[in-house]
């Protein structure tokens, strides 16, 4: 089983990527990490405050110690055609980088229309606002898809829609993705957000992280 990971290169949260990483690795998966330009991930250290993260010295020693986060390739080198699986870990860097990426849209395109699962996580769903379909439409339009809220977003940022960190938030998920076509369900009433809609899955954030990756061995 070949799985490719896309991780952002502006701001991982470490539960989304990690968790996944984890898991597959224990059911035998042979894990690649590419990021935009192929340097190495950075962390959002928020995703590591130990007052909120229970596991946060393992999350941290994961980051610096796993080779394979450590040696990414650039997206650009990349072939969809190899791998059974993508998976694009979210947290806030994602807007900036990964969503943002045109080899990251077309290999999550190759994907979602050759029916290769690919799992989109918390703020990385918003690359669905950005990505085409092979005929020029957007390829969430008309699909069901979960993902970072905008109730969880007006927590986070200023009346300005600044970040705690000074960062100035571009767009917000939900916003985007619902512009776009996308049928846009948080269930913020449920501990655990996961989708699915034929290959494309998507999870809500964080504390979805084991679900999802969960759904995605079901689905592989």
């Amino acid at each position: 089983m070949q799985v490719l990971f896309v991780v952002s290169e502006a701001g991982y949260w470490s539960e989304e990527c990690i968790t996944p990483l984890e898991v597959l690795t224990e059911e035998g998966a042979d894990i690649t990490v590419a990021t935009p330009s192929g340097g190495e991930p950075v962390i959002d250290e928020r995703s590591l405050d130990p007052e909120s993260v229970e596991d946060h010295e393992h999350l941290r020693e994961v980051h610096e110690t796993d080779d394979r986060l450590n040696d990414p390739i650039p997206v650009a080198e990349a072939e969809m055609a190899e791998y059974d699986a993508l998976v694009l870990p979210g947290g806030h860097g994602t807007v900036w980088d990964i969503n943002q990426d045109s080899h990251t849209r077309a290999l999550l395109r190759e994907a979602v229309e050759a029916d290769t699962p690919a799992l989109v996580v918390c703020h990385a769903v918003g690359i669905l606002a950005f990505t085409r379909d092979s005929d020029g439409g957007f390829l969430v339009d008309g699909k069901d898809v979960t993902g970072f809220p905008n109730e969880w977003e007006e927590g986070i940022v200023d009346e300005n829609d600044v970040l705690p960190d000074g960062e100035k938030l571009p767009y917000w998920v939900e916003d985007e993705v619902v512009a776009a076509g996308g049928n846009f369900d948080a269930e913020l009433e449920s501990d655990t957000s996961v989708t699915v809609d034929g290959a494309l899955l998507t999870a809500r954030g964080p504390g979805s992280s084991r679900a999802a990756v969960e759904t995605l061995l079901d689905e592989l």
